[in-house]
């Protein structure tokens, strides 16, 4: 399988923030999306950014700036499907998601999400972490996403489709377990980015 494309997801709202983007704000001197950016471009073989409004805002990144093109907040699907699409055009077979607000995420996150895909058709697997009641939590804005499955995305989204879980069991979608839960801590709150400030 060739190495898979990195898109950054940071096309929410971030109301618990109080607005804005989220992954601009500082963490130890840098901005969150930096963060993401220096774990998973590594991984990847090229990084684009999904976020809507005016991209002149990341003009420093150096990466892609590319809009859901499904209307209204869908939700993190509609980035992925922003990011698959992105992919297509530059030739690529899958991706792998990483949030913007969650810089602790693994630096193997992509070598285990495709160990997990071994054997797929369509490479379809999400992050989780153990969890003692459900035995796996899911990070479904960590994944790794097969092209060819985009166009039934789509689909799906325009049929009012937004859990991401319900999509990926429909495709025979896996997990990819990690072990540290604290990985994929994500910064919502004010008081989360101070706690993320403690755990650097």
């Amino acid at each position: 399988m060739k190495q898979p494309f990195g898109v950054i997801l940071a096309g929410g709202q971030a109301t618990r923030m109080g607005g804005g983007d989220k992954g601009l704000r500082m963490l130890g001197g840098q901005t969150l999306i930096s963060r993401v950016e220096a774990r998973l471009a590594p991984q990847v073989a090229a990084l684009a950014l999904n976020a809507n409004g005016d991209p002149a805002r990341f003009a420093s990144m150096a990466m892609p700036v590319i809009a859901d093109s499904i209307e209204g907040f869908a939700g993190p699907l509609a980035g992925v499907l922003a990011g698959l699409d992105w992919a297509a055009t530059q030739g690529a077979d899958t991706i792998v998601t990483a949030a913007a607000d969650t810089p602790f995420f693994p630096c193997d996150l992509v070598p285990q999400l495709l160990l997990a895909s071994e054997g797929m058709t369509h490479p379809l697997v999400l992050a989780a972490t153990p969890d003692e009641q459900r035995g796996a939590a899911r990070h479904p804005t960590f994944g790794l996403w097969p092209v060819a499955l985009r166009d039934d995305l789509r689909a799906a989204l325009k049929g009012g489709l937004r859990k991401v879980v319900l999509w990926t069991q429909v495709h025979g979608g896996r997990e990819a377990l990690f072990p540290q839960e604290e990985a994929f801590f994500n910064v919502n709150t004010p008081d989360d980015l101070a706690r993320a400030e403690a755990m650097l």
